[in-house]
């Protein structure tokens, strides 16, 4: 599990983000490349780094799912994932 700080510091991007995106949006339109470096760093959507919906683990990301690989294989064993089972041949 990741720690909490960690977590809710990848929240606080993600919704400065949100926050700043039109206004990046028309900066990088108008080439003002100035104003674009006044905005906050972490502004920036390059800044965010997915991470697990559940456990927050960065590495071993499943964008379809939002979830790591780990708590992924765990959830789709216990049958928590719809259309989701073990290949066995």
């Amino acid at each position: 599990m990741a720690k909490e700080s960690m977590k809710a510091r990848e929240v606080k991007r993600k919704k400065l983000v949100e926050k700043y995106a039109e206004k990046r949006a028309q900066l990088k339109a108008d080439g003002d490349y100035e104003g674009l470096s006044k905005l906050p760093r972490n502004a920036s959507p390059v800044r965010l780094h997915n991470r697990c919906g559940l456990t927050g683990r960065p590495k071993g990301y499943m964008r379809q799912f939002g979830i790591s690989r780990i708590t992924f294989r765990q959830m789709a064993s216990s049958g928590l994932i719809p259309g989701i089972k073990k290949a066995s041949w």
